[in-house]
């Protein structure tokens, strides 16, 4: 049986595709098909499942987010994606995008009343966690999409709830990552701060000891920690990023050479090579399927 956050999501999203709300920065996601595990970016937010659930694969670790365990995105990641989902029983998912000031006003907040679980600087920051759900965040969850539905309570009360739902996802035993993004001197913050540099220059040609300056570490350790955040090296990274913007190119209807030099390619065949290889396809025959990967 459909839950109410589920059926409040559906009518935000009538059929499958990804669709805009009432608050910028918040997206309801619906598939009504299963769909194989294949590449995807995702961005820095909170992914909140209503009904469905869906697979991760990032490099050699798998996990499930699902209506018990939210996934929160610390940083935007290149992974795969297995979606489970049916014409009966449709997967939704709202997306939230984090505000950098946001957080870091309601940490602010939390520090004053509450002990804060910050990592210590020796231990891992990924760049995902999984929260777990709780009757206070369904009921915060309900609120959201409830003001969702009219532009007038998205436009009073949206900001109050989203500032509610980071408290809410602060309070988790998972979420140090989160802590740690609004902590300038983390090493995730730094390499935050390094990954903003390449989705600003991803055309251009960047240097992995030129990102390790600019956030003030060793090359050695600039490696260890991106890999520990990202599950990825820098090259890695930035080869993902490329051609999953070259994607969102084609899927516009940007001809195949031009995608390729508009993200940094100076051969269109190495593209075409680099591209089949990652998304199991030429990039003519996936712009021409492309309302299947909508």
């Amino acid at each position: 049986m459909m839950t109410n956050i589920a059926r409040l999501m559906a009518t935000l999203a009538p059929k499958s595709g990804t669709f805009a709300t009432a608050i910028p920065g918040i997206r309801i996601f619906r598939a009504d098909s299963y769909r194989s595990r294949r590449p995807m970016y995702y961005w820095q937010g909170i992914m909140i499942v209503g009904q469905g659930r869906k697979r991760l694969f990032i490099e050699d670790k798998v996990l499930e987010y699902n209506p018990q365990q939210p996934l929160v995105m610390t940083v935007p990641m290149p992974l795969e994606c297995e979606t489970f989902a049916s014409s009966d029983e449709p997967t939704l998912v709202m997306m939230v995008d984090i505000e950098p000031q946001q957080l870091s006003r309601v940490i602010q907040q939390l520090n004053q009343h509450y002990q804060l679980p910050f990592t210590q600087e020796r231990g891992r920051q990924p760049g995902f966690f999984l929260a777990q759900s709780s009757e206070l965040l369904s009921c915060c969850i309900e609120r959201l999409l409830c003001a969702l539905q009219s532009p007038l309570e998205a436009a009073v009360l949206g900001d109050g709830i989203m500032r509610e739902l980071l408290f809410r996802i602060l309070l988790s035993e998972n979420a140090a990552p989160l802590y740690a993004l609004a902590s300038a001197h983390s090493r995730l913050a730094r390499i935050d701060k390094a990954l903003q540099f390449m989705h600003r220059h991803y055309s251009d040609t960047v240097e992995v000891e030129h990102l390790a300056e600019l956030v003030n570490m060793s090359s050695s350790a600039f490696h260890r920690c991106f890999r520990e955040v990202t599950a990825s090296s820098p090259i890695q990274y930035l080869k993902k990023l490329r051609l999953n913007r070259a994607r969102e190119l084609l899927l516009q209807g940007m001809r195949v050479k031009q995608a390729a030099s508009g993200v940094g390619y100076e051969s269109a065949a190495q593209f075409s090579r680099e591209f089949k290889r990652y998304f199991n396809q030429s990039p003519g025959s996936y712009a021409r399927t492309a309302e299947e990967f909508q």
